[in-house]
């Protein structure tokens, strides 16, 4: 894998993470995103640097992190293609926590169009 496909599913990582976290807690720290993800607080620190330089992210003075309008279609996006593929292959009678590591190795590197073709196919079945 390149780097910058290594950097864009970083992004797509640290994003998706945050997102789930807003959903759970209510709010994002950097503590919770390191738990998550299964990083150190430093790399936190530096991808949230970066996520803020590209417009991504905003933090207030208490280091809680709000996904901006761009960082909300990123993890929307991807959280979507999580869930999908998950559930996908769950229905195929995969165990759920191996759908759940497949789907994320999966989610960055499956083409628009296999996935929206995947989402016409499992939308026939139903």
């Amino acid at each position: 894998m390149n780097k910058e496909k290594n950097v864009e599913k970083t992004i797509e990582d640290y994003l998706e993470a945050m997102l789930m976290i807003k959903e759970e807690k209510g709010m994002v720290r950097s503590i919770d995103v390191a738990y998550l993800l299964g990083v150190t607080k430093p790399s936190v620190t530096y991808t949230t640097k970066r996520l803020k330089e590209r417009g991504y992210i905003t933090m207030d003075e208490d280091n809680l992190i709000t996904l901006t309008d761009s960082g909300m279609e990123i993890a929307a996006r991807t959280y979507h293609r999580h869930k999908t593929l998950t559930n996908f292959f769950i229905g195929l009678g995969v165990d759920k926590n191996i759908a759940k590591e497949d789907a994320c190795l999966i989610e960055h590197d499956l083409s628009p169009e296999t996935f929206d073709a995947l989402c016409r196919h499992i939308e026939s079945m139903n």
